[in-house]
Order: C-alpha cells, then structure tokens, then sequence
C-alpha cells in the first residue's frame, strides 16, 4: 500500500511540475512579450524569406573574369497559401505553363514543408516578371525573388573546368542540411564549381516580413531590425590564362576530333589550360536548364561531360620513351654515347618487332634514338634497366597514382609490375615480351594527358614535380588580398645531369627531328612526338613540350584521337599554343620554311612505327 501511495505521489508531483512551467510560460509570454506577439497577431503572419548571396567569381591569372553572375528572377510560391484553384489557373497563365505542371511544381515544395517557399518558375523574363508583378496583390502566398545565375562573359567555354549548378538532391539535402541549405538552392555539380563549393557559395541573408491573412505583404517585422545580410561568395583566383584556353579550344575544335590539351607552368604547377573536345555550352545548364538541348549532351555517343584531360586514360606511346631515357641514365646502364644498332627488326625469342616499319637506323645514340624515336634502342634498353626499375621511375613520376588536382573525378591507371602481371595473367604466364611494348608506351601501359603534363613540367625544371591544380587562391569578401593555397612539390633523386641530357634530346627533336611542326620562331621549344597504337581504330596522335629550353614558362601535352602522327597532327597545336604564350601573338607558330623542309622530308621522320 506504500508503495502505490508513493507511486501516485510522484505523479502528482510531476503533473504539478509540467503545469507549473506551463503557467509561467504564459505569463512570460502574456506579460513581457505581448507587444511584439500581438502585431504578429494583427498581421496574422510571420514570413522569412532567404535572400541568396552571389557566388564568388573565377578570375583568371591575368586579372580577367571568366565567371561572374547576373539576375535570375525566381517565382515562389508557399503552398500553405496558395490553394484556391482559380489562382492557380491564374498564375500558371501568367507563367505560360499548364495548370498541372504548376500543380507538381507545388507539390514538390509541398513535400518538404508547406510553410516553406517553392520555386515554380526560374529565369523568368523581364517582360512576363513585369506582368506578374501587376497581378502579384490578387495572388497571395506568391512571391518573386532575385537570385543569380552565372554569367560567362568571354568566348573560352572551359566547360569542363568550371562545371556548373544543379539542383540539390534529396541525399544532398539530407547530407548537407546543417551548411543551411533548402530544397530549392542549387550546389556545384561538377568543375570548380563543384570542388570549392563551399568557399564559392557565400552565406544566405534572411528577411522577416508580416503579411496578412490573404499572404499579402503587410510590411517589415521590426522595421528589418532582425534581418540577416547575406554574405558573398570567395572570389577564385584562377592559374589560368584566359586567352590561351580560348585558343586551345579552338585549336582542338579545328582538327574535328575528340581530345585534351593540358598546358602547365612548370615553375609552380598552375594550369594555364585545360581542353577537352567535344565539350558543351554551360549556357545550356545555366538558369533554367533547356530539357531538349541536356538531353543532346548526355545522349551523345562522343560523352562531352567526359573530361578527357583528368579522366580518360591512354598508351602513351613513344612520349614515354622520355621516363626510360632518364631511369636508364640515372641508374648508369647506359650512356648517352653508347650506341645500339638498329637493323629494323628487334628479336626475342621467337618475337620479332620492327622498328621503322622494317627500316633500320643503323648505330643509334640515345639522342639520336629519341630525335628519330628508334623503336630497337628502346626495345634494346628496357632489359639493361630492368622491370623493377621501370615500374620504380614511373611511379616516381607521379604515374599509377591520381595526382591531386582540385578538380572531381580524376581517374588513374595502375603501372604495370611483376606483381600486377602475376595477379592479371598468373605467375609465370607471362613473358618477357611484355616488356617490349612497355618499352614504346604501349601494352597495358595508360596515363591521362595531365599525368603527361605534369611530367613533361617536372623534365623542364630539372626535376621538382609540383601537384597541378587549377586555383591559386581565394579572395575573402572583406578582404583586399588573396588568400594563397598551398600545393604539394616533390624534389626528385635525379641529377640534373640525366635532365639536362634528355631536355637536349628533345629540343634536337623539335629542331631536326619528328616535332619539327611544333618549332617556333625566336622561341627554342623542347619537345617529343607520340603515336599511340588503338586497337579500335585509328591511332592516337601526342605531343608533349616545353618552352623556352633555358627558362621554361610553359610545358603542354596535346592528343588528338583517332588522328594519326603526333609530329602530324598534335605537334603543330602545340607550337601554336606556345608561341601565344610565350610571344604573346595569336600567329602561326611554324615558320615556313620549316613547313616547308617538313613536308618534304616528312616520309624520313615520321614514318608509320617509327613513332609508336
């Protein structure tokens, strides 16, 4: 009996607890706050409405906005206000959309909080904005907002650098719900967009506003005192040049194939360019995306959301004959005068691989093997160093391994070892002649175009590979200076000695050898060609260079696929690209009469597996 007392005395006590507090919430409310309670009464409610803030810019290395924002206007509507159905009929009228679309439109806001804003129309034009405003008093839980919408000003697309908006999805929403984000807010979907988007995204303002019982504005709650100024995004200072971007795009779109052009500054790894074709028109996502035109982009069978720079992988070719140049010096296999004679034809075992399509070189010197790019001395020279050794120099080099860019989506392959071949073909099911098409780049050999560039930079600065990226650093809004990023740099154990051998090699190549369409006039350019074999069509064409051979400002891998000849095709590109970067001049890059000595000679030094 004790303990049911006992038990029905703590009940008690705690009933009494809970309307106790209850009591003196109400004279709290009744009694300190019935001012500000009774003229949110007398409107009948109390609106917040979030104000967007601009993203931050991108700002190239020059100081040249490549993007910026412009006004989007933005129809709202609050579904607990907006019901009646002749309203709806009304406003869909005003929006030229069918009374059902505006029906799921709304819905859609429904099903996160009724109480909530949705948007029902986006990048609404000035003209039919004006008419809905003079209608906007007779519909009430209507609203229109300015937000922005990016604004590319200039003609170089970089559409696969900068990325583009979406709207957050609903695991998006779930995820990221505390960073303040709402149903209706747009995010990075890829680019720079997409990896920085939190120092691009700035922080939303917040206005209070009273409206009456139809949902009309009925004035600022507090006279404004408790809004919230929104705060705008960090501006991105980019590495790139705007004006070279342009014209790798152009460049690129000119041979009517797909491909990427990765330019870098060998001195710090910035990246001066990036190119992939085909790309698309971030006009097309920017806003109110145009359902017909997205729908061409991912349908077509090209893929131009592929980044082809950071994310497709391809057998280098002859452009890696460089890493073996430099493993085998280094490691004192060979010296630069030591000579292989190359009768054309290479055998081992039971193999034969030709060089030159047959054709012999004769006695070949490691320059000379890499001005002509002679199959046989390569072929002779990957068995001197050793497997383990290749793989160890690759991987020195950054390949096998994403190398960090501040881009999503970076793809990298592995480097083949003995190890990787025991586990793909089991031990001892593979042979030695593997290593013969390693040798040339071929084989189970993949690298990206930006693996290539940053590789070629690491050869122009003797030997400090820097980690690419794209952003140098970010500007607060309050603030007039740049906040710098730090990026990853690797000194290498490799004596300038090896990089001083090769780099002169690869100059002799562009001088008088298989790069000579990418020479420029007044400008030493440093260079090598590659033709990658594609089992499913034609080969793929490469080119890898620096400039200028004593001071380097710029190094640059160019492929072209499905076209042929690297000293063809990709080499003229990059003497292009060069020579605007360096000269400063949009002019043809080759001399005439180089032109002309090429062309003629041109059966002697770009000959079909000369150049694989």
């Amino acid at each position: 009996m004790d303990k049911i007392q006992q038990r029905t005395l703590n009940v008690s006590l705690v009933v009494i607890a809970v309307f106790a507090v209850l009591f003196l919430r109400l004279i709290y409310l009744q009694v300190f706050e019935y001012k500000e309670l009774g003229s949110i009464s007398d409107a009948n409610s109390l609106r917040r409405v979030w104000v967007q803030p601009p993203r931050g810019k991108m700002i190239d290395r020059n100081g040249i906005v490549m993007v910026d924002n412009q006004p989007l206007y933005t129809v709202k509507v609050i579904p607990s206000e907006f019901t009646d159905s002749l309203k709806k009929s009304a406003l869909a009228s005003l929006l030229y959309i069918t009374q059902e679309e505006l029906t799921e439109r709304i819905d859609k806001g429904f099903k996160y909080n009724r109480f909530a804003p949705a948007a029902v129309g986006r990048d609404i034009e000035l003209q039919k904005m004006v008419r809905l405003s003079e209608n906007l008093w007779q519909l009430p839980g209507v609203m229109i907002e300015v937000e922005n919408k990016r604004k590319y000003p200039l003609q170089a697309k970089a559409s696969h650098v900068f990325g583009y908006l979406n709207f957050i999805s609903k695991s998006q929403l779930e995820e990221m719900s505390g960073k303040g984000y709402t149903p209706d807010d747009k995010t990075g979907s890829k680019g720079l967009e997409k990896y920085y988007e939190d120092l691009l995204r700035g922080e939303k303002g917040a206005r209070f506003e009273l409206v009456n019982s139809v949902g009309k504005f009925a004035g600022k709650f507090e006279s404004g005192a408790r809004d919230r100024p929104f705060v705008n995004g960090n501006d991105l200072h980019l590495t790139l040049d705007a004006g070279l971007q342009k014209l790798a795009e152009e460049l690129l779109k000119e041979t009517e194939k797909s491909g990427a052009v990765v330019a870098i500054d060998p001195n710090d790894g910035g990246i001066l360019a990036m190119a992939s074709q085909p790309d698309y028109d971030l006009e097309i996502l920017n806003g109110k995306t145009d359902s017909k035109k997205w729908a061409e982009i991912i349908h077509n069978p090209d893929k131009p959301l592929f980044n082809r720079a950071i994310q497709a992988s391809y057998p280098p070719g002859s452009v890696y004959k460089l890493l073996l140049s430099i493993a085998a010096i280094e490691e004192n296999v060979i010296t630069p005068e030591k000579k292989i004679y190359c009768s054309g034809v290479f055998k081992l075992g039971r193999g034969r691989f030709l060089c030159h399509g047959g054709q012999g070189h004769g006695p070949v010197n490691l320059q000379r093997a890499i001005i002509e790019s002679c199959n046989t001395y390569f072929y002779n020279l990957i068995f001197d160093l050793g497997f383990e050794k290749w793989t160890e120099y690759s991987r020195m080099f950054g390949f096998g391994k994403i190398s960090g860019i501040d881009l999503p989506g970076e793809h990298s392959s592995p480097v083949p070892s003995a190890a990787y071949y025991d586990k793909r073909y089991g031990k001892g099911k593979w042979t030695k002649g593997y290593l013969v098409s390693l040798s040339i780049g071929q084989g189970e050999l993949n690298t990206t175009p930006l693996q290539l560039a940053a590789f070629t930079a690491t050869i122009a600065n003797k030997g400090t590979w820097h980690q690419p990226h794209l952003v140098k650093g970010y500007r607060p809004d309050d603030s007039d200076t740049i906040a710098p990023f730090n990026f990853m740099k690797n000194k290498l154990p490799i004596s300038e000695r090896t990089f001083e051998t090769v780099r002169q090699a690869m100059y002799e190549s562009v001088e008088r050898g298989t790069g000579r369409l990418a020479a420029v006039k007044n400008v030493a350019v440093a260079g090598k060609t590659g033709t990658a074999q594609n089992p499913h069509g034609k080969d793929h064409a490469w080119f890898v260079a620096f400039a200028p051979l004593e001071k380097p400002t710029i190094a640059l891998v160019v492929l072209v696929e499905n076209a042929g000849y690297g000293g063809s095709v990709s080499a003229p590109i990059a003497g292009k690209l060069i020579n605007y970067y360096v000269n400063g001049v949009d002019t043809s890059a080759v001399d005439s009469i180089l032109v002309a000595a090429s062309q003629k000679d041109h059966s002697k030094t770009d000959m079909p597996r000369n150049d694989l």
